[in-house]
Parts: structure tokens; C-alpha cells; sequence
């Protein structure tokens, strides 16, 4: 599918980095959730972007997903990895802004503000139980709708006329990368002004059907190995052998 991707209007005036072929603002969870704020009250399309080692790998040969990922008006440091990364480069950020992590703060802040959220994505039954489970959490939720992820791209435009038509202030996307950023560049090309973002495998964490990992892996930046523990066939070869390519362009970055 033809995809145009349009520069996005930046409300922030924070400062960003770059780290190889990505751009990654200097934002801590607190100034992430101000500035997203400002995108909700003033309709203003966002697509909400977290990189991580693997997305910034497939950066490296992928000319679209390169350019969806650098016209984003927010891009955060979704991985232990490149926030370590940015300190080697004598460039820090202040710290990993995990997306589950900023997905439940962003719902926790609709709840108490009156913002209505979509979910898209995963199993029908993960994403209805996400949704209760949410509703459950969070009184006064406002929740817009739900649909599942298992669609083809000859219904993206219908996908994008139900929630043309709904206008909700936040759909989170649980798709995987790189699909999800297409979609999301598509719908916002629709003229969707919702704050748009990936959170991955967030629904099936929330929903319980998979744990996450104990906060002391969290604290340690270990949350990768309980996942890679969790689902060995699909994720041994994103972090061990990613990890490692990641590695060496940065220090090849270091030294150039």
C-alpha cells in the first residue's frame, strides 16, 4: 500500500538527539505526558513513537519506516538500550520511558480528564478483556471502542471511517512494528486528530494473558531476558543477535 508520510506538527520545544539513523527527544515520563496533553486539548494529530535497539536496527534498511519514525512529534527512548547507548555518545537522555509504562499513565490521566481511548489490536478476546480490565481499573474511563488487529490492509479504510467518525483523543495500537507504523501514517493521512501509539504486546500484558517481568528485572533493565525467557523462538534472535548488531554500529557511531 502507497503510503505519504507528512511532517507532523511539533508543539514541544524539547531538545532531540540522534542516535544512528533515529532522532529520540530528551523527555523523562513526566514531560512525555505534559506535552502529549498539549496534542489531546489542542486536537492536534500525534503519532506517539517509542524506539527501541530492534526498531533503530530495522531503521538501518527500511527508508519508510526511517522516515514515519523521524517526522514524529514526540519520540521516545522505549529501551534500556538506547538510553545507555546515548550516554556512550556523550549525548544522555534521562531515562527509558517504557510504553506499557506510559500507555497505563496516559489511561490513568483520560480517567481523571475526561479523554476518551480507543484499543486496536490483538485477539478479539485480548482486546475485550483489555478493555474490561481497563474499565475495571480506571472509573470513568471513557472508552470509545475496541477492534481486533486481525484485519487486511483492504479494510484500513474502514478502520479509518469508524474512528473518523468516533474521534477519539488516544487510540493505543497493539500491531506489530513495522505494520503498526504504516497503519498509523495511513490513518493519520486520513485526517484522524488523535494522539496515535504502538504499544506492541501491551494488551496481552494487561489483559493477563502473558505476565510481565518482576520489577526488580525492571529496575535492572533485564525486562528483554524475562521476555526472551517468556517466548524464545520468536525473540532470541531480535535480542541476542539485534542487540549485538546494535552494539557495533554504536561504537562504530563513537568513532567515527
Amino acid at each position: 500500500m502507497q503510503i505519504d508520510v507528512k511532517q507532523e506538527k511539533l508543539l514541544g520545544k524539547n531538545k532531540r538527539i540522534k542516535v544512528l539513523n533515529s532522532y529520540v527527544d530528551v523527555l523523562n515520563m513526566h514531560q512525555t505526558i505534559e506535552l502529549v496533553e498539549k496534542y489531546i486539548t489542542t486536537k492536534t494529530p500525534l503519532h506517539l513513537m517509542g524506539v527501541n535497539a530492534d526498531k533503530i536496527n530495522e531503521m538501518e534498511h527500511n527508508n519508510l519506516l526511517k522516515e514515519i519514525v523521524n517526522k514524529c512529534g514526540v519520540i521516545n527512548a522505549d529501551g534500556a538500550s538506547v538510553v545507555l547507548a546515548s550516554k556512550y555518545l556523550g549525548l544522555p537522555l534521562p531515562e527509558r520511558v517504557a510504553g506499557i509504562d506510559l500507555m497505563q499513565k496516559l489511561i490513568s490521566l483520560s480517567a481523571q480528564k475526561g479523554y476518551s481511548i480507543y484499543l486496536l489490536g490483538a485477539k478479539e478476546s485480548i482486546v475485550k478483556k483489555t478493555a474490561n480490565v481497563l474499565k475495571s481499573d480506571y472509573p470513568g474511563l471513557k472508552l470509545a471502542g475496541v477492534h481486533n488487529g486481525y484485519f487486511s490492509d483492504d479494510e484500513w479504510k474502514d478502520i479509518a471511517r469508524s474512528l473518523k467518525e468516533i474521534e477519539p483523543d488516544i487510540v493505543f495500537v497493539g500491531i506489530t512494528s513495522p505494520k503498526k507504523e504504516y497503519l498509523i501514517e495511513y490513518l493519520q493521512n486520513k485526517g484522524i486528530k488523535s494522539v496515535f501509539m504502538g504499544v506492541g504486546g501491551s494488551f496481552d500484558v494487561i489483559s493477563g494473558a502473558i505476565p510481565r517481568a518482576p520489577k526488580w528485572m525492571q529496575n535492572n533493565n533485564l525486562e528483554w531476558l524475562f521476555r526472551v525467557i517468556q517466548e524464545p523462538n520468536r525473540l532470541f534472535k531480535r535480542y541476542f543477535i539485534g542487540n549485538n548488531i546494535f552494539i557495533k554500529n554504536i561504537i562504530k557511531e563513537k568513532f567515527k
